[in-house]
């Protein structure tokens, strides 16, 4: 968070003992810490209330999003996806049987010639 090096910590440790006294300075620095403590705390705190916040409102939308989900809106759905036209039209029937070979892929194995036999000796 704050970028301090050694050498900037040792100058106001040093100010520090000049400026409060080696007699009061331990008292300061034990309620800095504890006044550091405390904005860590609350910091903390507050950050996860704001988490539970957000997650709280993730889940009111996903439990939005299941109570909207019947089977006309399922059906509404696929067929905007698909096309009201296809499902009228029956295209999508899985029972169908599969379509013909292209005449073409069978014209080659027609050609083929039977295999040549050995002579035998």
């Amino acid at each position: 968070m704050f970028d301090i090096a050694w050498s900037e910590l040792a100058l106001i440790g040093a100010v520090a003992l000049v400026v409060i006294g080696p007699k009061d300075l331990p008292k300061v620095m034990r309620t800095m810490g504890q006044w550091t403590r405390r904005a860590r705390l609350l910091a903390g705190e507050f950050q996860r209330n704001i988490d539970d916040m957000v997650h709280q409102a993730d889940l009111d939308d996903v439990r939005r999003q299941v109570r909207s989900i019947t089977p006309a809106a399922v059906k509404a759905h696929v067929e905007n996806m698909v096309g009201a036209d296809v499902l009228r039209d029956g295209l999508l029937k899985t029972d169908a049987p599969p379509p013909p070979a292209p005449l073409a892929e069978a014209a080659p194995l027609a050609e083929a010639a039977p295999p040549k036999s050995e002579p035998q000796p």
